[in-house]
């Protein structure tokens, strides 16, 4: 995902990111976005992060959700029955096979 150019109206200097840097971070919590320069030449770009929500109104998830296909449980405990074998991720039965434990504890 790109980023749009940042108006060339909030192009700075090193210098002025530099000796102005609260007024910069105070521009940038509002949504300012800057070209940064040094010696006249472009050499980056000072963007917001975007504010991520952190919640979902239940009327957004009901309609997102809207157009999910129904999940068959069956269906799919079958499928991962089928392609994932358990027995490959049991500690236990690994430790047992190199003869990790003594004869008493297992």
């Amino acid at each position: 995902m790109s980023t749009p150019e940042p108006d060339r109206s909030h192009e700075i200097s090193q210098r002025d990111l530099r000796n102005r840097s609260a007024e910069i971070m105070d521009g940038l919590e509002r949504g300012e976005r800057y070209a940064v320069t040094r010696n006249g030449h472009h050499i980056g770009d000072l963007v917001p992060l975007r504010r991520r929500r952190r919640t979902v109104s239940r009327a957004e998830f009901a309609a997102m959700s809207r157009g999910m296909p129904q999940l068959d449980d069956r269906k799919y405990r079958a499928d991962m029955d089928r392609h994932v074998n358990d027995d490959l991720y049991d500690p236990y039965d690994r430790a047992l096979g190199k003869r990790e434990f003594t004869k008493g504890e297992e």
